[in-house]
């Protein structure tokens, strides 16, 4: 049901960690990572976030195509601070998902708790088995004429 859009983004995002690469930015977001189930009746994506201020995240969906934009900035140091080590990425996050048709974009929910977005997408009621139920010869009526 869901389709990752860039099959090369994990490899850079994989090489920056090793080489310490660049923060993203807005024309280049790093990847942010991600799981993604299915539970009951709906999808549930879960995005690790740690550290970004809620206001700081934007969620979209254009057609099929759900896409979560986050910025994690540097937390204000008081005057005297010394950095002596900094690990922790900083800046633009970025994660574009195609979701399936069977899917009902217009009722997406969002969650942000202890720096994980969970996003539960509620499959399409057209999209869920029933049953159809067969006519036997003596529930149909003759015409006569």
């Amino acid at each position: 049901m869901l389709m990752r859009t860039d099959p090369f983004r994990e490899f850079d995002r994989i090489a920056q960690q090793l080489l310490g690469g660049p923060t993203g930015t807005w024309s280049r977001p790093s990847a942010m990572p991600m799981d993604a189930y299915r539970e009951g009746d709906s999808y549930v994506i879960a995005l690790d976030l740690p550290g970004v201020d809620p206001e700081a995240i934007d969620i979209d969906v254009e057609r099929n195509m759900l896409t979560v934009r986050a910025e994690r900035r540097p937390a204000p140091k008081a005057e005297g601070v010394q950095m002596e080590l900094s690990e922790r990425p900083l800046g633009v996050f970025s994660r574009q998902v195609m979701l399936a048709d069977t899917l009902d974009t217009e009722h997406i929910t969002a969650d942000y708790e202890a720096g994980v977005l969970t996003l539960r997408v509620p499959i399409a009621e057209r999209a869920k088995p029933r049953k159809i139920s067969i006519a036997g010869a003596s529930d149909r009526k003759e015409i006569s004429g």
